[in-house]
């Protein structure tokens, strides 16, 4: 029988403990929360701007698919909302239908003029058309950079409803934008009628709108724990229609926007501002501001493939992380055209912090350094590779003309120096068994002179006005072989060293320098012949080198093949197995690609594994040009498709901060539980769903490698060196060498197109 005097004795110490177990339960809820910086404590939300837009036409069934495939589970479905004559609510990004629709080939010659917010815009509108006139009118892919090989599938718009009931069906996370109800309103058309009955129907989780009178008539319709209002600003100069604000000065005044709505969106520049040179500069206190006054913050503008700012070094991810992962404040969430990104940023890079366990074992070797940011091959690509987590770190061996062995991406100084604005322009010339156009060549020049050029960066995609890091296009200095031996030596975080032997047969027949020697010397002098931590790894594409290496030393030996292939023959592969022990190839002799899309996947891979040969692929890059419209302008789908797809043993990169992130992050080795987002695409899968058409016409079949290929005659015996040691002078009229002379009006134009083409780059 219980005793009330003893219950009373023990009561307060029942509450003492119920509130020590209650306490304990709020921190560690508190604690779970604390890792996002965000309003509520919860992760950032995906905002599919049309679903991914970014491959598929906007708005399209296709494009919402895809974002729902391979996004987070919550993501939402953005839709900006345009009513036609009869008052039906359709998914369009723009008020005029010509940027997104074929609707000038289903209704020709119809084009009208209206005033849009003030500004008289000429094109087609839905409010001159219902619904059933719309019934065939095609999507299109509003951003001409994107591919439209996708359009002719023949994608018809969508009304909100069909949006939820064909495409989410299950797991309807919709965002309605409303854009223009001023306008609407002018043609008689009530979106508020239209979004109160809609919200009826389906469920709608967001409403958002750069009007403050719209969100102000809808506000007190709406539980905000169903569905909440964003308020969205436009550029600061723009002015709110319903108000005759400009968007600047509504930002002054937050407790205002949240007596009507629970959160704003707004241009990521409002956020991270960038200056005029595309640089970062401090971010504002918006966010915390926000937050302050308890309303949710909303990035727009987020794009894979267009420049944003050179701190991201092209790399689309890095930048969702400085928004959501900065250490100082998250957003709520992004508004994207490529969902994948951010969602992949969230589930599997965020706050993975400096000291992340590696889960990847896949070789980073380094593309000229981190020649991505700095340029190739001096000190600072060297140590910021070693800083951004490359394993092997690679050296070109050139040799200079007083016989000194040093780093640099190519025989040719026209390459990655300024040699073209220096005293030594006049040394241009051609020598075939090189390059069949001209260059100033680093066996003309002695080392003295060469390190007193200034470096250049590397820009490979300049005719998509793609540039490098500007800030640092003429940094850092270059290197001997030895002062890079003694830079790797120091650092135990590198795994091995690639040195790299072109040209080998013509130094020894026509310069009088033997590079396997000076290489081999160089590596012994740094104490690479001795057994220790660190790899050396020998590469080129010439057999012949690579047997010259195997006859004197025990190094790991790489070979190179220099063309794209689709298999290699039993034969070639057996005799590469005689003097390598590893292979590089290019990224199309995994994947092909035709008009950017892969095609499938070659055999090249799974023939030179089956045979004990390490297969290494180069080269990754971070823009978003150099990747194939199946990798979602993202450097990171596109290796974790090469890893994981197709299982090679290393990349090669000119961004290794790239690769060494990815290879630490938390979504790895998890089997059947890894999430879509890191899923490695399949292969073929876009170009499979291209328009009969629409198909480009169909390449020519990749050749398999073989043994002919493969096998080369013995280098050459080293001619004695004759020529002087230092550079002959300035100005002089004839070159040194033997090489062919300056002496037609056609070379000497393309000398020109050479001289100019520099300096268009600096």
């Amino acid at each position: 029988m219980c005793k009330p005097r003893a219950l009373s004795a023990t009561l307060p110490l029942l509450l003492l403990l119920l509130n020590s177990l209650f306490l304990t339960l709020v921190s560690a809820q508190t604690n779970k929360r604390s890792d996002w910086n965000t309003l509520t404590g919860n992760p950032p939300l995906v905002i599919a701007h049309g679903g991914f837009s970014g491959i598929f036409p906007d708005s399209s069934g296709a494009a919402y698919s895809l974002a729902l495939q391979t996004s987070l589970p919550d993501v939402a479905l953005w839709c900006d909302v345009q009513l036609t004559k009869d008052a039906a609510g359709i998914c369009l990004p723009n008020v005029n239908l010509l940027n997104s629709t074929y609707v000038s080939i289903a209704i020709p010659n119809k084009t009208t003029s209206y005033s849009v917010n003030g500004v008289s815009t000429r094109g087609y509108f839905s409010v001159d058309y219902t619904l059933e006139d719309l019934s065939n009118v095609f999507l299109s892919q509003g951003v001409f950079s994107r591919s439209a090989l996708l359009d002719a599938n023949g994608y018809l718009i969508l009304t909100v409803d069909d949006v939820v009931k064909s495409v989410a069906p299950q797991k309807p996370n919709l965002w309605l934008n409303i854009q223009h109800d001023a306008f609407y309103t002018q043609h008689k058309l009530s979106m508020r009628s239209y979004v109160l009955s809609v919200s009826r129907r389906v469920p709608v989780s967001y409403i958002s709108s750069p009007e403050v009178g719209f969100l102000r008539s809808i506000t007190t319709r709406f539980d905000p724990k169903i569905t909440k209002l964003v308020f969205r600003f436009l550029n600061q100069d723009d002015t709110d229609p319903s108000t005759n604000q400009t968007y600047g000065s509504l930002l002054k005044n937050l407790t205002f926007i949240k007596t009507f709505a629970s959160g704003i969106l707004v241009p990521k520049e409002y956020i991270w501002p960038v200056d005029a040179s595309l640089y970062l500069q401090q971010h504002t206190t918006l966010v915390s501001d926000a937050h302050k006054a308890g309303l949710e913050v909303y990035a727009s503008d987020f794009s894979n493939d267009v420049v944003n700012s050179y701190n991201y070094s092209y790399d689309p991810l890095a930048e969702y992380l400085q928004f959501i992962d900065n250490g100082d404040f998250s957003v709520d969430g992004v508004l994207t055209d490529f969902p994948i990104t951010p969602s992949e940023a969230i589930g599997c890079f965020a706050h993975l912090g400096a000291n992340a366990t590696r889960k990847d074992k896949t070789l980073i070797i380094s593309k000229y350094g981190a020649s991505g940011d700095y340029p190739a091959c001096t000190d600072l690509a060297y140590k910021n590779a070693i800083l951004d987590g490359a394993d092997v770190l690679d050296c070109p061996v050139q040799i200079s003309k007083d016989g000194i062995p040093f780093c640099l991406s190519s025989i040719d100084l026209f390459e990655s120096t300024n040699v073209a604005q220096s005293s030594f322009s006049g040394y241009a010339m051609t020598i075939p068994e090189i390059k069949s156009s001209s260059g100033i060549f680093t066996f003309n020049l002695t080392w003295a002179d060469i390190k007193g050029l200034t470096p250049s960066i590397i820009n490979p995609y300049t005719k998509y006005t793609l540039f490098r890091n500007p800030k640092y296009k003429k940094a850092g200095t270059f290197v001997t072989l030895s002062d890079f031996l003694s830079l790797t030596k120091n650092h135990t975080s590198l795994s091995g060293v690639l040195i790299i032997v072109e040209n080998a047969a013509y130094l020894a027949e026509n310069q009088g320098f033997s590079v396997t020697d000076k290489v081999i010397d160089a590596l012994r002098k740094a104490g690479y012949d001795k057994p220790g931590s660190q790899k050396v790894y020998i590469q080129s594409t010439n057999s012949s080198v690579l047997l010259k290496f195997k006859e004197k030393t025990n190094y790991e030996l790489v070979y190179k093949i220099d063309e794209t292939v689709s298999d290699a023959a039993n034969a070639a592969v057996e005799d590469i197995k005689t003097f390598a022990g590893s292979v590089v190839i290019n990224k199309d002799s995994v994947f092909p690609q035709n008009s950017g899309f892969i095609t499938g996947a070659t055999n090249t891979v799974p023939k030179l594994q089956a045979s004990n040969l390490s297969v290494f692929v180069e080269t990754f890059s971070n823009e978003f040009v150099s990747q194939a419209w199946d990798f979602f302008s993202d450097s990171t789908v596109e290796i974790n498709s090469y890893i994981q797809g197709a299982g090679i043993d290393g990349v090669i990169t000119d961004f290794p901060k790239t690769a060494s992130r990815y290879s630490r992050n938390k979504c790895l080795n998890l089997g059947k539980n890894t999430p879509p987002y890191m899923e490695a695409v399949e292969t073929g899968g876009l170009y499979s769903i291209i328009s009969p058409q629409s198909l480009p016409p169909a390449l020519a079949p990749i050749p398999p490698l073989t043994k002919s290929e493969v096998v080369e005659p013995p280098l050459p015996s080293v001619v004695a060196e004759s020529a002087p040691a230092s550079s002959p002078a300035a100005g002089t009229k004839s070159p040194p060498g033997n090489a062919q002379p300056k002496v037609t009006v056609c070379f000497f134009l393309s000398s020109m197109a050479v001289f100019v083409a520099s300096l268009l780059l600096l």
